[in-house]
C-alpha cells in the first residue's frame, strides 16, 4: 500500500495520487470523457452558459472556457440584460493576440450571446440543452437564488456553480467555483462542493486548478485579499499614510499591493466586492472583519484609491525602526488572526491554503509559509501586540492553538509531497519556481524516503499546483545582492541538494510535463540519472536575459553529462537564453520525449526495472577537455549588457568545466555570487525587481 508524507492534493478532487499516475501510465481521467459526462456524448452535446457574461467574471470565463472547449464544439450560452456594456467585445482583442485572428474566431464561432429580462429565460436557449450554468451575475443573495429556480425549472437536472466571492453554498444552494482574477487568464478556482464532482475534475483536465475549500463564508481568497487591504485602511485611519505608500510597504513586507489590485480590477465593482465579503465576515466572526469607514466610502463613491494627482514626491518618506515595526503589527497582525480562523475551521488542505494566496494575491510566499518562518511565538506576539492597537478585534476569532502542530507533515511540506510503494519513491513539487522554502521541504522529502529504504525515484511536479516550472524565484536573490556570501550560500545549498538525485539513489528520474521547464528548475532535473520530458515542452535557460549567471551547475553538469560534439548546443541554450523543444533536445539534454502516456510510462519502465532501452549518462568527474577557448557565432550587436552577461556566463563555463567535479560546485557557487554584487545583476531584471519592492 503507498505511504506519504502528507495527502496529495490530487485526492481532494477524488483524482488519487501521483505515484498511481505514473504506475498506471495514464492520468486518472481524461477530456474527453469528462465533457461526455458534464455535456453528453458528441451526437447530442448539451451547453454551457454564463449568465452575467458581459461582466468582468462572465466574460472572461467565457474566454477562458470557451477556447478550452473549442475542441469539443460546446457552445457557450452568453447570457446577460440587453442593453448592459459589451464585456465580451473587450475581451476579443485578448482572445486574439493568444490565438491567431483565425483562432480566435474559431473559439467565437461557438459564443452564441442572448439577452434576456431576468425573470424568465429566452425561448431560444432550449434547442441549446444547457447542461451547466456558471452564474456571474450580482451578488444579491435572493437573486442569485431565484435565478437558480428558474434555470432548475426548465432545465432539471442542471449543474450549477455559483462564481460568488462571499456566499457560502449553504445560503445559495447550489455548488461554488470561485475563480481568482484576472479572470481570462488566472487558473484558479475555489470549489465549494459536497463530493469532487465531474465539473470540478473537467477543469483540471482543461488544465484549470480547481482548488477544494471549505463552505464557509468568502472561502480562503478573499478573507486573505479583502483582509490584507482592511489591514492597510486600518493602518491609514492609524497613521493618515497615502494609501500609494501602504502599497508599497506591504509589497515589501508580503508582496500584494491590495489598493492598486482594486484599481486595476476597477474600484467601483472591487470596492463593493471588498466591502460586501468583510461586511457579512463581521456579522460572523465579529469586529476583526468589520470594514473600516474609507472603505464605506470608496464603496459609495466608487473611488479609485490611487487619485490621478497624488503628489508622491512632495509626501514620500521612510518608516524609521519602530515605525516600521508598528506597521508590520498593523499587517502581520490581523493577518495571522485571520489564517488562525481559517486554519480553526480547517478550510482547505494545508497546502492549498499557502498557495492560494501565492497564485491568486500576489503573495511573494504563502501565508502559511511566513507563519512557518517567523515561529509560532513571535506569530502568537505579534497578534497579541495587534490587539493592543486594535482591542475590538481580540473579542473573538482568535485562535492561537492552530500554529501549536507546526512540526507536523503538513505545515512541513507545504509545497514538496514524497509518496512511496515500499519499492518507488516519488517527489512532488507544488511549486513553479524554486526558493529556499522548496529546498528544505526537497530535502525533508528524501531524508523521509531514504529511512524508508526507497532506492529509486521520480522527481516531479505535482500535476495540480505547479502546471509548469519556471526557475528559481529571483525575490530569493535580493540578499544575494549586497552580500556575496548570501549568494554562495544559495547557490552552493541548492546545488548540493540537486546532487542528491544523483548521489544517493540507485535510480533517479526526472519527469516533465506542462508547457515549460527553465533555469533553476532544469538545473535540478538534469541532476537526476534519467531526464523525460513531454516531446513540446520548452526547455530554456534564460539566466542571461536577466542577467544572472547559473547557480545550480547548470554551467558544468550537463557537460558532464553528453559527449562533447554536443557542447556547442549547451552552449547556444546557455548564452543565447533561447528554449528547445524537449523532443529536439534528445541525446544531449533529455533521454526521452514523447506523449504523455508514452513518457509516464517509459518512466515507470526506468524505475521499475523494465526494458526502457535506455543507458544512463553518467557524469564525467574529471576536467572537460576541448571546450571552445572564445564563443562564436552569438553576437548581439550593440548590446553591451547582454554580450558582457554572455562573457560572464562563459567564463563559469570555462572554469567549472575545467576542474574536477568536486570543486565545480564552488566554483561555479563563487562566479554566480560574485555576478549578483556586480552592477550588471543590479541593473538588470533582479536589481529593478528589488529596487521596485524593497525600497520604500
Amino acid at each position: 500500500m503507498a505511504q506519504s508524507i502528507r495527502q496529495s492534493t490530487l485526492q481532494t478532487m477524488g483524482l488519487g495520487t501521483v505515484l498511481d499516475i505514473f504506475r498506471n501510465g495514464q492520468l486518472p481521467v481524461t477530456t474527453r470523457d469528462l465533457v461526455d459526462r458534464v455535456f453528453g456524448k458528441a451526437d447530442n452535446r448539451g451547453s454551457l452558459v454564463v449568465s452575467g457574461a458581459n461582466g468582468i467574471v462572465g466574460a472572461g470565463k467565457c474566454m477562458q472556457l470557451g477556447s478550452r472547449l473549442q475542441p469539443f464544439d460546446i457552445p457557450v450560452i452568453a447570457l446577460d440584460f440587453p442593453g448592459v456594456p459589451d464585456g465580451i467585445g473587450k475581451q476579443y482583442p485578448g482572445l486574439e493576440k493568444a490565438f491567431g485572428r483565425q483562432g480566435a474566431a474559431k473559439i467565437m464561432e461557438n459564443v452564441i450571446r442572448l439577452n434576456y429580462g431576468g425573470t424568465d429565460l429566452p425561448s431560444s436557449l432550449k434547442q441549446y440543452q444547457p447542461r451547466f450554468l456558471l452564474e456571474a451575475i450580482p451578488e444579491i443573495l435572493e437573486l442569485k437564488k431565484s435565478h437558480y429556480e428558474i434555470f432548475k425549472a426548465a432545465f432539471p437536472g442542471i449543474e450549477i456553480r455559483s462564481v460568488t466571492s462571499g456566499f457560502p453554498m449553504h445560503q445559495l444552494g447550489v455548488g461554488i467555483a470561485h475563480p481568482a482574477f484576472p479572470h481570462e487568464i488566472n487558473k484558479i478556482w475555489e470549489i465549494v462542493e459536497d463530493e469532487p464532482s465531474a465539473v470540478t475534475q473537467l477543469l483540471w483536465a482543461l488544465g484549470l486548478i480547481p482548488i477544494p475549500v471549505g463552505d464557509h463564508w468568502s472561502f480562503v481568497l478573499d478573507v486573505l485579499f479583502c483582509g490584507l487591504t482592511l489591514t492597510g485602511i486600518r493602518y491609514f485611519h492609524n497613521s493618515n499614510m497615502p494609501f500609494w505608500k501602504i502599497d508599497k510597504y506591504i509589497r515589501k513586507l508580503l508582496g500584494p499591493n491590495p489598493f492598486r489590485a482594486h484599481d486595476a480590477i476597477g474600484a467601483k465593482g472591487a470596492n463593493f466586492l471588498t466591502w460586501s465579503c468583510l461586511h457579512d465576515l463581521s456579522r460572523h466572526y465579529g469586529d476583526l472583519f468589520k470594514p473600516a469607514p474609507a472603505l464605506e466610502e470608496h464603496k459609495e463613491s466608487g473611488q479609485n484609491w490611487y487619485p490621478m494627482n497624488h503628489f508622491r514626491p512632495l509626501v514620500n518618506w521612510t518608516l524609521n525602526e519602530s515605525e516600521d515595526e508598528e506597521f508590520r503589527t498593523w499587517i502581520l497582525g490581523p493577518i495571522a488572526q485571520m489564517t488562525s480562523l481559517i486554519l480553526h475551521e480547517k478550510r482547505a488542505h494545508l497546502s492549498h491554503i499557502n498557495s492560494i494566496g501565492e497564485l491568486c494575491a500576489q503573495f511573494r510566499r504563502g501565508i502559511l509559509s511566513v507563519i512557518r518562518g517567523l515561529g509560532a511565538d513571535t506569530v502568537i506576539k505579534t497578534v497579541e501586540a495587534y490587539h493592543k492597537l486594535h482591542p475590538e478585534a481580540g473579542k473573538s476569532s482568535w485562535y492561537p492553538a492552530v500554529f501549536e502542530d507546526m512540526d507536523s507533515a503538513g505545515w512541513q511540506q507545504l509545497y514538496v509531497n514524497a509518496e512511496h510503494d515500499d519499492n518507488v519513491g516519488v517527489i512532488t513539487l507544488g511549486r513553479e519556481s524554486y526558493n529556499s522554502d522548496i529546498d528544505l521541504e526537497i530535502n525533508r522529502a528524501v531524508d523521509w524516503l531514504k529511512a524508508a529504504g526507497i532506492k529509486k525515484v521520480i522527481l516531479t511536479g505535482d500535476f495540480h499546483l505547479s502546471t509548469q516550472m519556471v526557475g528559481a524565484d529571483t525575490s530569493d536573490f535580493y540578499p544575494a545582492l549586497k552580500d556575496s556570501k548570501a549568494g554562495l550560500e544559495i547557490s552552493g545549498n541548492w546545488s548540493r541538494t540537486a546532487r542528491r538525485f544523483y548521489e544517493e539513489f540507485q535510480v533517479s528520474v526526472g519527469f516533465i510535463n506542462g508547457k515549460r521547464c527553465l533555469g533553476g528548475m532544469l538545473e535540478l532535473l538534469t541532476h537526476c540519472h534519467f531526464l523525460v520530458s513531454v516531446s513540446d515542452t520548452a526547455l530554456g535557460m534564460p539566466e542571461v536575459t536577466l542577467p544572472v549567471v547559473p547557480g545550480m551547475e547548470g554551467c558544468h553538469w550537463p557537460f558532464r553529462k553528453t559527449r562533447p560534439e554536443n557542447w556547442p548546443r549547451l552552449l547556444q541554450l546557455l548564452l543565447t537564453g533561447k528554449p528547445v523543444k524537449a523532443q529536439d533536445a534528445v541525446g544531449w539534454l533529455v533521454d526521452y520525449a514523447g506523449s504523455l502516456e508514452d513518457a509516464l510510462q517509459q518512466v515507470w519502465k526506468i524505475v521499475s526495472g523494465g526494458d526502457h532501452g535506455l543507458s544512463i549518462r553518467k557524469v564525467d568527474e574529471g576536467a572537460l577537455k576541448g571546450l571552445p577557448g572564445e564563443m562564436s557565432g552569438i553576437v548581439t550587436p550593440g548590446d553591451k549588457n547582454l554580450e558582457a552577461a554572455r562573457q560572464a556566463i562563459f567564463k563559469t563555463i570555462r572554469a567549472s568545466c575545467g576542474s574536477s567535479l568536486s570543486e565545480a560546485l564552488m566554483i561555479q557557487a563563487k562566479h554566480s555570487a560574485e555576478f549578483m554584487t556586480g552592477i550588471l545583476c543590479k541593473k538588470g531584471v533582479i536589481g529593478a525587481e528589488y529596487g521596485k519592492t524593497m525600497t520604500v
